[in-house]
């Protein structure tokens, strides 16, 4: 990640450019005819009940067991987000863990007598480690630390390390178990709260971990040897102002698996030669790539490529650099473990997933050059042939910057100008929409309504300084992307303009709230979600490594006043004439409850139609099966009755 001043600098560079009237560069691609957007004829297609895709079930993390005959995934058949166990060869699933509260970040010890977990407290984000027998058994809290965080579990032959961040810190740090005391033991000892360090592989027996420190933005990272013993840290590699992060490492820690924008201020992936300080790197490309792990028997590196918003994964020869392509279909393709690869890296953990097939689990044998499935989340109603289908679209923004989007596509309608639509910005804002299945996009365009989900200025996968474009800018150039977004499914000649809604979380949220406020005549009806109201009072009362987050992305508040000011939906919110939906968790640590609150207080006083569902026990975010389904029937139920009635 780039330290403070080099995101200034990248980012002038970028702000100057737009001032001037130039696009923002991104790779090229061509500009999407609208009048190309096609409504397919199905007979058999029909809104989807909103209970089957509520009760269609989740992947979180998963782990191969030690010995690679089993997995164990994290998913939420009981509506809660628990632990369960299957064969690697498939069988039916059995339970290792109850709770209401969340679980993930899998991690089974060597010796394959446990299966370490995190857990927080509705929502709270401060996770403890919990252990609880691979066979089965209770589960024992392994750090019970109310006042600190630890994520990033990577167990192996040294025991467990993961990243340690305390409540009222904003640097993370490297961490193990220690073997002797059975308490968190530190390695590292960061001081600047806008850096953290994560494990990535343990090498040399156990005896050294190889860590990447990361700044909280993303967009410097560097690459360290950390020895258990002392913590003396070793830096491999860092190149000021650019990422290299490290996805896997060899036994021997002499071949490092990584990922920089170092070269061409793209994502690429290569392997690093600790020896000889000297890289590897795959042919260049325009769009994003990156390693995901090494095989353990160090042959091959997993490497994933992000074209567009459609990823791909491929296998690259550690010796040869010869790229071997996994066999999958279009869409989402990526893992849902830290380590992939089988024990014996003969197989490799999948998870698929496109515009009309929810996530899946697969299982690719590497000789046969072949992927199984290994589970079955949908429900059976689900049917790909009658869910609505996505294209990948590139249009031109105010100043000619291309913006990609994707385009879930109602089957059956009459290009008639008739049918409403939805724009649905992404969180982050470092973050983009793929080409995957989206339960919200799903349900409203079987109802009928175009989707567009934009990848707006700040989106990852479009190179350093896409990303980097609204630096200092949030909700403006970016806002004026996502209206774009608009005006291009109103010239397919399929859209009324005056039928469009908006509705995003975190910090698509807050891209709602901005568009109504800004533009209050563009959008018919709203849902937020847990989005950003205030950017000043949220940077007031949010934890120290969420505030660096913010200063990464706005500066510091006292610093920049105007850009404050000028990010704040509250400056605008009073302008707003179309319904608001807001959907909030209690416990948001992010997005506290008194930011929905006011924006609430503020339209009734107006005489605004604005109504505000405050969840219990939840956090940024809802995990809960039932408030799933409630908060989803309420957004349909919402747009229905806006936008539908509206003739």
């Amino acid at each position: 990640m780039m330290a403070r001043t080099t995101i200034a600098a990248a980012t002038l560079v970028a702000a100057a450019a737009v001032a001037a009237g130039a696009a923002v560069p991104s790779p090229r691609r061509p500009v999407t005819d609208p009048k190309s957007l096609v409504s397919s004829a199905n007979a058999a297609a029909a809104p989807i009940p909103l209970a089957d895709l509520v009760l269609t079930r989740s992947i979180g993390s998963a782990t191969w067991s030690a010995d690679g005959k089993r997995l164990f995934l994290v998913t939420n058949f009981t509506g809660r987000q628990n632990i369960w166990r299957v064969d690697a060869g498939g069988s039916w699933p059995v339970q290792m863990t109850q709770s209401d509260e969340s679980q993930g970040d899998l991690a089974a010890s060597a010796d394959g007598k446990l299966l370490y977990f995190g857990q927080d407290k509705g929502g709270d984000e401060l996770h403890d480690i919990y252990a609880v027998p691979t066979g089965g058994g209770a589960v024992v809290n392994v750090t019970n630390t109310p006042d600190s965080d630890e994520q990033g579990l990577l167990a192996g032959a040294g025991g467990l390390a993961f990243g340690a961040k305390r409540k009222t810190e904003g640097q993370v740090n490297l961490a193990i178990i220690d073997k002797a005391t059975g308490k968190v033991r530190l390695l590292t000892d960061e001081k600047d709260p806008q850096w953290r360090w994560g494990p990535v592989e343990w090498v040399d027996g156990g005896r050294a971990l190889i860590a990447n420190r990361v700044f909280t933005s993303g967009s410097e990272a560097q690459v360290w040897r950390v020895s258990v013993a002392d913590g003396a840290a070793t830096l491999l590699s860092a190149v000021k102002g650019k990422s290299i992060t490290a996805s896997g490492a060899s036994a021997d820690g002499r071949t490092i698996a990584a990922t920089s924008n170092a070269e061409t201020g793209q994502a690429r992936a290569g392997l690093f030669d600790v020896a000889s300080g000297k890289w590897r790197w795959l042919a260049t490309t325009p769009w994003e790539q990156e390693a995901v792990a090494l095989s353990p028997d160090g042959r091959r590196m997993l490497v994933r490529d992000n074209v567009d918003g459609r990823s791909s994964l491929a296998l690259v020869d550690v010796a040869t650099l010869a790229v071997t392509p996994v066999g999958l279909p279009e869409g989402l393709n990526a893992t849902a473990a830290v380590q992939p690869f089988t024990p014996d890296s003969k197989a490799l953990l999948v998870l698929h997933a496109g515009a009309d097939t929810p996530s899946e689990l697969l299982v690719a044998d590497l000789a046969a050059g072949r992927a199984r499935p290994l589970t079955q989340m949908a429900m059976a109603s689900l049917d790909p042939a009658n869910l609505a289908k996505s294209q990948v679209v590139t249009y031109k923004s105010f100043d000619g910057t291309l913006i990609s989007a994707v385009v879930t596509m109602p089957f059956n309608l009459k290009r008639d100008g008739s049918n409403p639509a939805i724009v649905v910005p992404h969180g982050g804002p470092t973050g983009q929409t793929q080409d995957s299945f989206n339960r919200t996009s799903a349900a409203l365009a079987s109802r009928g309504y175009v989707v567009i989900a934009p990848n707006f200025r700040g989106s990852t996968g479009y190179g350093e300084a896409f990303q980097a474009a609204n630096f200092k800018d949030l909700g403006g150039g970016d806002l004026k992307d996502t209206l774009a977004a608009k005006d291009f499914l109103v010239a397919s000649g399929y859209v009324d303009a005056a039928r469009v809604g908006i509705t995003g979380g975190s910090y698509g949220g807050f891209m709602t709230l901005m568009a109504i406020g800004k533009a209050p005549d563009a959008f018919a009806a709203a849902v937020q979600l847990f989005g950003i109201i205030n950017w000043r009072t949220m940077y007031r009362d949010q934890d120290a490594a969420l505030q660096a987050y913010q200063r990464s992305l706005l500066g510091r508040p006292d610093e920049f006043k105007g850009v404050y000011e000028a990010a704040s939906p509250m400056t605008f919110i009073r302008a707003t004439k179309a319904p608001l939906l807001t959907l909030q968790g209690e416990n948001d640590i992010r997005v506290p409850r008194g930011q929905a609150q006011e924006v609430a207080d503020v339209l009734k006083a107006k005489g605004n139609v604005v109504e505000t569902v405050f969840y219990p026990a939840e956090g940024h975010g809802f995990r809960k099966r039932e408030n799933q389904s409630d908060s989803l029937q309420r957004t349909i139920d919402w747009f229905d009755k806006y936008l539908k009635a509206a003739k």
